[in-house]
C-alpha cells in the first residue's frame, strides 16, 4: 500500500476520533400520522317506478228504451225500421236486426248470422214423399242447411231461438228472454212496455198442416238425436206494436214490409212452433 494512502487513513481515523467529521446515521423511523377512515361508500338509491294505475273499466251503457207511441184507443207501437232479409232463407237474422234496431243496436246480417254456424249437410228424406224430412240437423244449435238454399227444396231450413236469444244477448239487448210455450199475453204485455218480440210463424202466413209441409225429423247423432218438429215454411217476423184485435209485423220476406195482422191468425200460425218467441230488452 502506498505510504500516502496509509497516511489519509490515518488522519481519517484521527478525525474521526477527535469529532471533526460527523458521519450521518440511517434516520430514524417515524410513524407518519394515522390515514384518516374512509368515509361511508356512495349508496344509489334507485326510486321504484310507480305503480300504473289501472284503466277503470267502461260503465255499461244501458239499452237505450225504443220510441214507443200510445194511442187513447190502446194501441201501441214501436219506431222500428224495415229490413228485408239480404239472403233466401235469413229471415231470423233479419228479423233480429230489426228488433235490435229498434233498440239503438245496428249490426249488419252478415254480423248476426256469423255465430249461427251453418250445419250444411243435405237432409235425408222419406223416398216416398220428398215433402216429409226424416233426419236433418239441429235448429236448437245450428243454422240447419244452406242459407241460400230452398226451404221446399228442401236444401236450406232456419234457426231456432236458443241462437238467436243467445246473438241478442251479446248485441245490445242483454235482458232478453225466449223459449216456447211463451203465451200470448206475454208477448202482448211485452209489446206494450216497448219490447220488441221475435215470433216463429209460416211464411206468408200459410195453413203449413194443410199443405203437409209439417212433421217431426231426428237431428244427426252428432247434433243429439233430437225430435225436431218443423214446418218447411218456418219464418220469423219481428213484432212492432198491438192493438185490442191486431199485432203489428215487420216482416222481412220478400222486399220487407210492415202492417198490422189478426191476432187469432199470427196465434194459430205461431202455434206450429209451440209458440217460440224471443222477447228483446
Amino acid at each position: 500500500m502506498k505510504k500516502t494512502t496509509i497516511l489519509l487513513l490515518l488522519l481519517t481515523l484521527v478525525a474521526v476520533a477527535a469529532g471533526t467529521v460527523t458521519v450521518l446515521a440511517t434516520p430514524k423511523y417515524q410513524a407518519t400520522a394515522a390515514r384518516p377512515t374512509p368515509g361511508p361508500l356512495l349508496v344509489i338509491v334507485t326510486t321504484p317506478s310507480p305503480t300504473p294505475t289501472p284503466t277503470p273499466a267502461p260503465t255499461p251503457v244501458p239499452t237505450p228504451p225504443p220510441t214507443v207511441v200510445a194511442t187513447p184507443n190502446g194501441q201501441v207501437t214501436i219506431a222500428m225500421p224495415v229490413y228485408k232479409q239480404v239472403m233466401a232463407l235469413d229471415c231470423e237474422t233479419a228479423a233480429l236486426q230489426m228488433g235490435l234496431a229498434a233498440l239503438g243496436h245496428t249490426y249488419s246480417q252478415q254480423t248476426l248470422f256469423a255465430p249461427q254456424s251453418p250445419d250444411t249437410r243435405s237432409p235425408v228424406l222419406d223416398p216416398n214423399n220428398r215433402k216429409r224430412v226424416l233426419q236433418w240437423g239441429n235448429p236448437y244449435t245450428n243454422f240447419v242447411g244452406n242459407v241460400n238454399g230452398s226451404d221446399l227444396g228442401p236444401t236450406g231450413y232456419g234457426v231456432y231461438y236458443p241462437l238467436i236469444l243467445s246473438i241478442a244477448q251479446t248485441h245490445g239487448a242483454p235482458s232478453s228472454t225466449g223459449g216456447e210455450g211463451v203465451t200470448a199475453a206475454q208477448v202482448y204485455t211485452a209489446l206494450k212496455n216497448g219490447h220488441p218480440v221475435l215470433v216463429w210463424v209460416e211464411t206468408g202466413w200459410e195453413n203449413a198442416r194443410a199443405a203437409g209441409y209439417t212433421g217431426v225429423w231426428t237431428s244427426w247423432p252428432d247434433t243429439g238425436s233430437r225430435r225436431i218438429n218443423y214446418s218447411l215454411i218456418e219464418h220469423v217476423v219481428t213484432l212492432s206494436g198491438v192493438s185490442a184485435t191486431q199485432v203489428r209485423v215487420n216482416d222481412p220476406w220478400k222486399s220487407g214490409s210492415q202492417y198490422w195482422f189478426s191476432k187469432a191468425a199470427f196465434e194459430g200460425s205461431w202455434t206450429d212452433f209451440n209458440n217460440m218467441a224471443v222477447i228483446l230488452q
